[in-house]
């Protein structure tokens, strides 16, 4: 008697698109009615929740499973909403400023979960290490927006949220800075020096000036994470 094929798990892409909006959704309502924010918290987080969805609509290979690693990513993005779309609105939360960074720190903990997923099931993509990036380029990004909301420090810190952002753009008229960089440990140094100084900052025990003075040496060496890319990327195009 012959054994029937096995089954694989598949969902269809729109499928888990909305089960990530229920989830963001749940978090973004406990976070709402606990808080006693105003509708513009909400209008923030449908907006973000659909710039994380559209794109991966647009650009996973339809009719494809989205992938067990790719689902722990949505699930961290659900939080990510939460906490960006939260981010304007923390200067009336007093000791509750300790959750939101609690929060923080296990979205930055849930970083690592798709990495092993996808190393485990042996499902690394290019579209998993991407979706992965950009969705630190959002919390980065409402990090910086969260110490702006606090006066912690002044409208420079968007820099350090933007200049990725920047980075690509500029990459739609310069070819050169389209080419993929190489791994660099120096580059990952940065990124977390600017993440840990980030999430410093916002804590209600931290001075204003001392998270004036980090944060500007994370720009800094940011800029010149940056410059030292561009540099190669740049040496790198010329080459025949």
């Amino acid at each position: 008697m012959m054994d029937s094929p096995t089954r694989t798990f598949h969902l269809p892409l729109a499928a888990d698109l909305a089960w990530g909006a229920g989830l963001t959704a749940l978090m973004v309502a406990v976070a709402g009615i606990g808080f006693g924010l105003p509708g513009g918290y909400y209008a923030v987080a449908i907006l973000l929740y659909l710039a994380v969805a559209l794109p991966v609509y647009c650009f996973w290979p339809q009719g494809q499973d989205f992938g067990w690693a790719n689902r722990a990513t949505l699930v961290r993005a659900a939080m990510v909403v939460m906490l960006v779309a939260l981010a304007p609105f923390l200067e009336g939360l007093g000791n509750w400023l300790w959750l939101y960074g609690s929060l923080c720190l296990l979205a930055l903990i849930l970083d690592g979960v798709d990495g092993a997923i996808a190393r485990a099931t042996r499902s690394i993509t290019d579209f998993g290490a991407r979706f992965d990036m950009e969705l630190d380029a959002l919390f980065i990004l409402g990090l910086c927006v969260a110490v702006l909301a606090l006066e912690k420090a002044g409208a420079w810190v968007l820099a350090l949220g933007l200049m990725r952002y920047a980075f690509l753009a500029a990459g739609q008229w310069l070819d050169f800075m389209n080419q993929p960089l190489p791994e660099s440990f120096r580059r990952k140094t940065v990124c977390v020096w600017q993440v840990v100084t980030l999430m410093i900052a916002i804590l209600p025990l931290t001075p204003t000036a001392f998270a004036t003075w980090t944060l500007a040496l994370a720009l800094a060496l940011l800029c010149y994470s940056f410059f030292t890319d561009l540099r190669w990327l740049y040496q790198t195009g010329r080459q025949p």
